[in-house]
Formats: structure tokens, sequence, C-alpha cells
């Protein structure tokens, strides 16, 4: 097919397109209207400047708890104080006391604490060595100190030490603390004297019996055990033996109070031959008594305190509180450890001033078994 001839106008404008289409380089801005450079443009193959990542924020520091160990300083372990208490045993003129073979214990406190740490434990009765042991310390709740627990039980009376030793280590500088109380010699009876006696009437006034503070394993000492095996329903005796002796220092036995909303009363539970001075719940004091033979039983039930004699009356009577008709509280010689009276609750001449002087006109006094 013949060419056509394209007009010489119209090829004068296809040049420039044809350039165009050929032209694969990079496209360049035309100049800014006021004749001013080429603005700058980036290709395809050059990536934009990177830019500079922030810095991340350095993390908080968590909140501590109390310290559980002191770590060792630059200039050395950390030093320690030490005490030591005794724990289940008595006070006797403000000394520590205890009885053979009964278990005590001896704790440590040590300020501050230091994890890993041990002590070691020396117990000696005289000059005799008893018993070694070693301890770690262990670390209280809120780590401020640390503590360590010792039983003890000597086999013979005398005084005995615990001394306690702990080695210098990296965390904590050795230290030494010692302890002592006194083993008490428990074989006792009538005319005893000395710290034991002293004990054991302590311990009888705190479960509420009468008995004058004497240091003398006297009458009012022998009434009180009486009074208190009785209570315990072991019978009657004014000997102290090891088992009531143990009982006493646990603290065994309550008088259970019958009426507690009586007010200040007195009680006479005549199963046990025992009368207790009471106020509301609380027992006061607590005494033997002898009451009504079967032939002359006392009376039974609720009354009331009506009629006070001080000193004795013809029949012997001694300091008596009428509750009902001719029965009484009073002191009166004898007043056996059996019911022996003819109704009347008879004490022991001893006691008798004291419970007179504790009740008053319109106490209650409930009788029963």
């Amino acid at each position: 097919m013949p060419l056509r001839r394209v007009p010489l106008r119209i090829a004068a404008l296809l040049v420039p397109l044809t350039v165009a289409l050929v032209f694969t380089g990079p496209a360049v801005a035309p100049a800014s209207a006021a004749g001013g450079p080429a603005a700058k443009t980036t290709t395809a193959s050059t990536p934009p400047p990177a830019t500079k990542p922030k810095p991340k924020p350095k993390p908080k520091p968590k909140p501590t708890s109390p310290a559980t160990s002191v770590p060792p300083t630059s200039t050395g372990p950390a030093k320690a104080s030490a005490r030591l208490y005794v724990f289940d045993t008595f006070f006797v003129d403000r000394q520590p006391v205890t009885v053979p073979k009964r278990t005590l214990h001896v704790g440590g406190v040590v300020r501050p604490f230091a994890a890993g740490q041990w002590v070691s434990v020396r117990t000696f009765l005289g000059r005799k060595l008893i018993k070694t042991d070693r301890l770690r310390i262990r670390r209280s709740r809120n780590g401020a100190y640390g503590a360590f627990t010792e039983s003890v039980s000597s086999p013979g009376v005398g005084g005995v030490s615990v001394d306690v030793n702990h080695a210098r280590t990296a965390q904590m500088v050795g230290w030494k603390s010692s302890r002592t109380l006194t083993v008490l010699d428990d074989s006792v009876g009538f005319g005893s004297t000395g710290r034991f006696v002293q004990l054991i009437q302590q311990r009888l006034a705190a479960l509420h019996f009468y008995i004058p503070q004497t240091g003398v394993y006297d009458q009012g000492t022998g009434l009180a055990i009486d009074a208190y095996h009785r209570m315990l329903r072991r019978g009657t005796s004014q000997s102290l033996d090891a088992a009531t002796a143990s009982s006493l220092l646990d603290g065994i036995g309550t008088f259970k109070v019958r009426d507690p909303g009586a007010g200040t009363h007195a009680e006479g539970n005549l199963s046990v031959q025992l009368i207790a001075l009471v106020n509301g719940s609380h027992v006061y004091r607590i005494y033997p008594i002898s009451s009504g033979k079967p032939s002359t039983p006392t009376v039974l039930g609720h009354f009331s305190v009506y009629e006070r004699v001080p000193g004795y009356l013809p029949d012997g009577m001694y300091y008596s509180d009428f509750f009902i008709g001719g029965y009484a509280i009073h002191g009166y010689d004898p007043a056996p450890d059996y019911p022996a009276s003819h109704g009347c609750m008879r004490l022991p001449i001893v006691d008798a001033i004291s419970a007179f002087n504790w009740l008053n006109y319109g106490d209650v006094v409930d009788v029963y078994y």
C-alpha cells in the first residue's frame, strides 16, 4: 500500500510526543513562575532520609519490699544486736525459775536480719554441758529482725545457763549472748521454805485459792492444796505430790460458777466441799468447807445474808454470816475434809475472817450439789 505523505505541520507536532514517550529518566519539576531554580525531587530508587529513632524510656525502678537480707558493706559485715527471752517459766523475786524435767523455751531476737545466718547454742547445768544445738536465724514477717528458739529441759536442780554464739560471716559480725535461770528443788513438805514454796503459793493464789503468801509450807498452804485436790476431784490431801505440782504449774482447774447473774455472792458446792466468793462470773476466793453430816444436812437453795456476827458465839461459831434460820457460813474447829457440821458450812478458823470481811448484808448464798 503506498505511503501517504503527512503534512509537515502535523509531523512537527508528533516529534516532541515521540521523544517524551521514549525518555524514561527522572522527571524534573518545572521552574517556578518567578524563574527560580527547580524544586528538589526524589526518585523511586532513592529512599527518603531515615529518621532518628526516639530513645526508649528507662524503666522505672520497682518498689522494693522491706529488706530480707543485709549484704556486706564496703566496710565489712553488718553489726548486729541480740537479746534472749525466757518463755514457759516463772518468776520468783523477779528471777526466772522452773523445776526439773519441765520443758521451757529460750528465744532470741537478732537485729538486723541477714540471710543464711546460724547460731550455736549450748546449755549447761552448773558446769555440765547438757545440750548442744545449731539453729537457723529465721526472718520475721516484715524482715526487720531474725529470730530463733531453743527448748530446754534440765535433768536436775541448780543454775542453768543458755549460751548463744554467732561466728563472724561475710554478712554479720560475730557476737555472743547468754541467759540464766534456776531449777528449783520441788521436794517439799510442811515446814519447808524457799523459792519453790513461794512459787506454789503464787500458783494457788493465781487459781483464786485463799492462801497468805508466807513463803512457808504452813497450815494455810496445806488447806489451799487440799481445796485444790477437791476441785480436781482427786480426793482430799494437804500433801503436794508431783502430779499436783505439775497441774498447778500448768494452771489446770477452775471453779465453775453456777449463778453469774447473782452479782456479789457465795456459792457452796457441796459435791466437792468448797465455797467460792464470786463477783458475777469472776471468782475471788475459794475455801475448803465441812458441810452438814448426813443426819443434819445443809439446806440447799438460793438465800441471802441476813445477819452477821463477828468473833466467837457461845457454841464456837467464829465470824458468822447467817443466810437462813440457824444456818451460817462460819469458822469452826474442827472443820474436817468431810461433811461433819450440824448444817452450816464450816470454814477452818484461819480462813473465817477473810471470808467474813468480803461478805455483806444481802449477798446471795447459793447452795447446791
